[in-house]
């Protein structure tokens, strides 16, 4: 099992950078529609891809003037250049929530965090609750809602939180594994996401989002 003491060291040195990524994620809440959709499809080109690749095409599609402008066969392209995984399914979801917020449809009840998941998660194909609480807290509004991915479930198993990592992930186990991330955060003194940002960094080497 880690160290917990290693652990907090890290956060020591990590806490101020810790601190302004979360600042950086409130401030989304003076920013555009447009803005605030672009987070949202950034996380549905994550799961089982890169963040980094993730972002180099969202990137790409601005470029080429998305959400605006769209062509399914340059943005699956696009995905693919740039390393994003299950590139044909994942730029079909970015068209149908393209279509939506064309159309002043992606409605979600932003500023209550468990509802805004629940109505994502049911109404965003592509869209699961990593994905979902991954764009909620990077848009400000989701600090209490974990993010389940690979990095976070290994550190976790790591350090004693959970048994072992899980095979798939019913809605039932997530939360169980949130309830679980959250009463260790608070055992540490530090927030969810200042926990999330502290375990996915020390697997990555670097804060991003």
């Amino acid at each position: 099992m880690e160290n917990i003491g290693h652990l907090l060291d890290l956060y020591r040195l990590k806490k101020e950078d810790i601190r302004a990524k979360l600042d950086s994620f409130r401030a989304f809440k003076s920013k555009t529609k447009d803005d605030i959709f672009l987070e949202l499809c950034f996380c549905l080109l994550t799961p089982q891809s890169k963040a980094l690749a993730a972002d180099k095409a969202m990137k790409q599609l601005v470029q080429h003037g998305f959400p605006h402008n769209f062509d399914i066969r340059l943005s699956g392209k696009i995905l693919k250049n740039s390393g994003v995984r299950f590139h044909k399914n994942k730029s079909a979801c970015l068209s149908l929530a393209r279509d939506r917020h064309m159309k002043n449809d992606l409605r979600f009840p932003i500023g209550q965090p468990i509802e805004s998941r629940e109505w994502l998660v049911d109404s965003i194909k592509g869209m699961g609750y990593k994905e979902a609480s991954h764009f909620l807290r990077n848009i400000g509004y989701g600090e209490d809602l974990a993010i389940l991915d690979r990095h976070i479930l290994r550190n976790l198993e790591g350090l004693g939180v959970i048994e072992e990592s899980p095979k798939s992930m019913t809605r039932r186990k997530y939360m169980e594994i949130e309830g679980r991330m959250r009463e260790f955060a608070s055992r540490l003194g530090i927030g969810l996401a200042e926990l999330d940002l502290l375990l996915w960094s020390k697997e990555t080497g670097f804060i991003f989002k």
